[in-house]
């Protein structure tokens, strides 16, 4: 089943989180595939991309309280073009791809996205309801190290993301197969007046870190002994027991991420509507109707001419019943 624990490691300033992506996961490969690999699944590097990013954003996510869409993406110069994972606080999760070249079989994240060294990590938080003239947060760093050598795992990029933009020491242990995707994060607690995920604002480390990093440290090394194939076949009891066996941890009910795409009739028709009247009609004259296909979850939204004609009648606020969603 799709579950995330959260728990925390009694009298230390560390948390963790496991999540385990199972149906959800495998919904999201049976609906979503890349026209631009001849309506095929995506190869298999980038299945394993996504779905350590669709972990990851699920695990990023619950670590907020925070209202919004937490949205993450991998871009840069390589046969990936794109790749993105979003998850919301209900942990609703969905991820796509856009794959413009061939991907090695073996391929790692330098071949698919950072070949000329220009490869981006970006993380932004999208509020549900914003206020007037507010933006999204932003945060984006490249797919290398402070000594500019190329860094060949998302857990990687995204630990150095979490210590250069939040100042926040993490682990994190990914994992993706065909099955099930997986992911163990491990975080120091910030202390008062540290930055978070929702704001910056760096603070000096003082004497009351030492033991905290000491013991995160400690605790860190435990979940870096896990290997993927541990964290794709055994369940979440048998992992902390092994890992942490001399720890004593405080567990908190579990929740459960589930694949589901936002999209929807309105959205598509309001999209039509920025593309402008004489641009869908020039299109329409082509084609005889307008088809979106959704990049997500692959759902195909049809108007015909009556429904674009209606898309922009005065007054008119709903998209037309009368198209159909496939």
């Amino acid at each position: 089943m799709d579950e995330l624990h959260k728990f925390l490691f009694e009298g230390l300033a560390v948390r963790g989180m496991l999540v385990r992506l199972d149906a959800g996961w495998r919904e999201l490969l049976k609906r979503r595939t890349s026209p631009d690999d001849g309506g095929h699944a995506f190869p298999p590097p980038v299945r394993s991309l996504l779905g350590e990013m669709a972990a990851a954003s699920c695990l990023m996510q619950a670590n907020l309280k925070f209202n919004g869409a937490l949205i993450l993406q991998v871009f840069g110069d390589g046969p990936v073009k794109l790749a993105v994972a979003e998850a919301h606080p209900d942990l609703g999760f969905r991820a796509t791809a856009k794959v413009v070249g061939p991907v090695p079989a073996d391929a790692r994240l330098e071949a698919m996205l950072n070949v000329h060294g220009k490869g981006r990590c970006a993380i932004t938080l999208d509020p549900k309801d914003r206020l007037p003239g507010q933006q999204p947060y932003q945060g984006v760093v490249p797919l290398h190290g402070d000594q500019r050598e190329p860094l060949q795992r998302l857990s990687e990029v995204l630990e150095h993301y979490m210590l250069q933009s939040e100042q926040l020491d993490t682990k994190l242990v990914l994992a993706a197969n065909d099955e099930l995707a997986a992911g163990l994060l491990i975080q120091r607690l910030p202390m008062a007046g540290e930055a978070n995920l929702a704001g910056g604002g760096a603070v000096a480390r003082d004497e009351d870190q030492i033991g905290r990093n000491e013991d995160f440290n400690r605790i860190s090394m435990l979940a870096a002994t896990l290997t993927a194939q541990e964290l794709l076949t055994l369940d979440t009891d048998t992992v902390l027991r092994r890992l942490f066996w001399q720890e004593r941890l405080l567990r908190f009910e579990p929740q459960t991420p589930r694949f589901a795409c936002s999209c929807s009739r309105e959205r598509v028709a309001n999209m039509l509507r920025g593309l402008g009247h004489e641009e869908i009609e020039s299109i329409v004259a082509e084609r005889g109707l307008v088809e979106i296909g959704c990049d997500f979850c692959g759902a195909l939204y049809h108007f015909d001419p009556v429904d674009v004609g209606e898309l922009f009648t005065p007054g008119r606020d709903q998209p037309p019943a009368s198209a159909t969603v496939q």
